[in-house]
């Protein structure tokens, strides 16, 4: 076969990604090495002001240097270079040619040849018997025009490297950042994702009576129904059906069940995005995708929609879209629409996962919904979903496994659901997440504490008060501590939520300048290091004038303000004493004096201070609430516990500073201990 020797071109940076190393690296490499005996390969062309190198020349040049942290340079050169562009031809765009040679390698296994050798006409003959109603690869080859042929061989060259026209197929995709692939770039989910919703649909599946038919109806998804061909490889035959959408990233999808021989079908979907599946199935759908990267909220829950009202209960559903969408607090027409879907009964399991699962955008959390039966024989009012909070939680195999059991048994009745020991998720009533205005994930059980658990707390807290009392010279005053009775307390809220009601503000941090800043006097800085440091960090102040006149926007803490941050943990602080300067990142929420719903500033600080480490999304952070007549007398008890740890805490000081003493005074020879028992007189009768 033809190896087109000569025709494949890199820049320095194509040559960094071939390498694996860091672009400045390859300008020493060839800074370096230009005096030597092996000298960086000189440029053959220059395009737009950018050097262009030969793929072949450059590989050579690294396999005899042994430069770089690729082994496989040779078999990887076609997939960071490009093909050399006549100069009589006019100038290819870069989606154009990406395109095509995805196209030509379908071509290459739906024919079984290698292409080189074929010439222009016999490609487009293959291409119309292969693709007849130019669904996926024919107007792409035909757009190529006199550029046909050199990719043919191209095409050759890049499955010969990858040792596959799948692999390669693949390995091009791996490259989605590159110019004129942004929609695949910005919905591209990682690893651990893909196989999640994979393997969640694969378990679904297994419940159905039938051969698996997996549906991904959304514009240009393609990677969860890879996975699952991948892992059903093996086990059975499944079949496989995209959506019609006209548009480069469904055609790319179709492509791509193609080049990797997946039994694929279309499924027809309307202007408006409505669509039809008979018989058991398995819908798999990410948003936003590829074919409508900037989709909003309402477009989201419009396509679960449709997905959900083609549904029957031998239809199964695993839906992954930004949590923002699928859990967090919504209100207008988003808000309406998704609470129709909780009602139509259908959405029998809700996740609320970590961020990091979107490469493109890391810090944004994702969710999963599973739909499926909607037991219509159930009242509205006693049907129920399954929620689980795992935004905490890295999506490690354990993990993964069993919330794929958990999502499994969510598809039975009440009494399966009973069976099952649930490890993640937990049920609640549907009418309670409609009822709670806010995040579903954050909606609390139904009420664990019985009056038993009181009882024991406060048979414990009497405990410790005599233990404590032994010997104190002023033991803790406290009022008596009794079970509480059924009903009495406040269910607890989110930040966002209690925002939204009034009962929370949130003030942002102020950035100052570290030279403004002092170790003596002024207004107290609270800041990241005073709430990671607590009493041992180092106090730092601004004095009020300077504050003033440099930080106009600024303001000052109130006595009861809580001070908190998300980095490198959750941690906060109550300012008891007010008139602090708040440093960024370190925020502010104040509680409403004249209606604070139940919230305590120390109450809302130890909720934070107890977080997991991972848990970031402060606006999603549950705070419990204390009834009313309670909050006055648990604020007397705090205040007098706080005094005695102060206390507590001064004592241990004085003992540290007493042993530091003594241990510095007889090792340093500045003094002697004499032991009253050695120099004692004679106990009588002893003489």
């Amino acid at each position: 076969m033809e190896t087109l020797t000569g025709t494949l071109r890199m820049t320095l940076s194509d040559i960094a990604a071939l390498a694996r190393v860091q672009r400045p690296v390859v300008s020493m490499w060839r800074k370096r090495s230009s005096d030597g005996p092996q000298p960086f390969p000189a440029a053959v062309a220059n395009k737009n002001g950018v050097e262009m190198f030969d793929a072949d020349h450059i590989t050579d040049w690294l396999v005899a240097t042994g430069r770089g942290n690729n082994p496989e340079v040779r078999n990887d050169a076609a997939v960071f270079a490009s093909l050399a562009q006549p100069a009589d031809e006019a100038p290819r765009d870069s989606r154009q040619t990406f395109d095509g040679l995805t196209g030509l390698l379908a071509l290459k296994v739906i024919t079984g040849r290698a292409l080189g050798r074929t010439t222009a006409a016999d490609l487009l003959d293959a291409a119309d018997e292969a693709d007849p109603d130019d669904v996926f690869l024919y107007s792409e080859l035909e757009a190529l025009g006199s550029a046909l042929t050199g990719l043919a061989g191209f095409a050759d060259r890049l499955a010969d490297s990858a040792f596959s026209a799948p692999a390669a197929f693949e390995k091009l995709l791996t490259h989605r950042f590159k110019e004129g692939l942004r929609e695949q770039s910005d919905t591209a989910l990682t690893d651990a994702a893909v196989e999640l919703v994979g393997a969640a649909a694969i378990e679904l599946a297994s419940t159905l009576d039938s051969r698996p038919v997996f549906v991904d109806a959304t514009p240009g998804g393609s990677d969860v129904m890879l996975s699952i061909g991948e892992r059903l490889r093996e086990a059975e035959p499944a079949s496989f059906l995209a959506a019609d959408h006209d548009g480069g990233a469904s055609r790319l999808a179709r492509r791509r069940l193609a080049v990797h021989g997946a039994d694929s079908g279309p499924v027809k979907v309307d202007s408006n995005g409505a669509f039809a599946v008979n018989g058991p199935a398995v819908h798999v759908a990410q948003y936003p995708a590829p074919g409508k990267p900037g989709e909003d909220t309402v477009g989201i829950l419009s396509g679960i929609e449709n997905i959900v009202l083609q549904m029957d209960d031998r239809q199964r559903a695993v839906v992954l879209a930004p949590a923002r969408v699928l859990t967090d607090m919504l209100s207008g027409q988003a808000g309406n629409l998704r609470s129709d879907l909780l009602r139509s009964g259908r959405v029998r399991a809700i996740a609320r996962l970590q961020p990091g699962l979107l490469r493109a955008k890391p810090r944004e959390p994702q969710a999963l919904w599973i739909l499926g039966p909607s037991f219509a024989e159930v009242p509205i009012a006693d049907r129920w979903t399954m929620v689980a909070d795992l935004s905490t939680k890295p999506l490690t195999l354990d993990v993964s496994q069993d919330l794929i059991s958990d999502v499994a048994a969510s598809m039975g009745d009440r009494a399966t659901i009973r069976a099952h020991s649930f490890r993640f998720a937990r049920l609640v009533q549907t009418r309670i997440l409609l009822a709670s205005h806010g995040a579903l994930v954050s909606v609390p059980a139904a009420k664990s504490t019985t009056p038993g658990r009181g009882a024991e707390a406060a048979l414990r807290i009497e405990e410790l008060i005599r233990v404590l009392s032994a010997g104190a010279a002023e033991p803790p005053s406290l009022p008596a501590v009794l079970p509480a009775a059924e009903g009495v307390s406040q269910r607890p809220a989110t930040v966002q939520a209690l925002i939204n009601s009034g009962n929370l503000k949130y003030l942002k941090g102020i950035r100052l300048d570290e030279a403004d800043l002092n170790r003596r006097d002024g207004s107290r800085i609270l800041g990241r290091e005073e709430l990671m440091d607590g009493h041992s960090a180092q106090p730092r102040f601004i004095t009020l004038l300077d504050f003033a006149a440099r930080y106009p926007a600024g303001r000052l803490t109130e006595p009861g303000d809580v001070v908190f941050c998300t980095s490198p943990r959750p941690a906060a602080t109550v300012d008891a004493e007010g008139g602090a300067v708040v440093v960024f990142p370190a925020r502010i929420l104040r509680i409403d004096q004249g209606d604070p719903g139940g919230l305590l500033p120390a109450v809302v600080a130890a909720d934070i201070n107890r977080l997991n480490a991972a848990d970031k999304s402060w606006r999603n952070w549950l705070l419990r609430r204390a009834p009313e007549v309670q909050r006055q007398p648990l604020t007397n008890a705090l205040q007098r516990l706080q005094h005695e740890q102060a206390q507590a805490r001064q004592r241990l000081e004085r003992l540290e500073e007493l042993a530091t003493l003594i241990t510095d005074g007889v090792a340093g020879g500045s003094l002697t201990l004499t032991d009253p028992i050695s120099h004692a007189g004679p106990v009588e009768g002893t003489a």
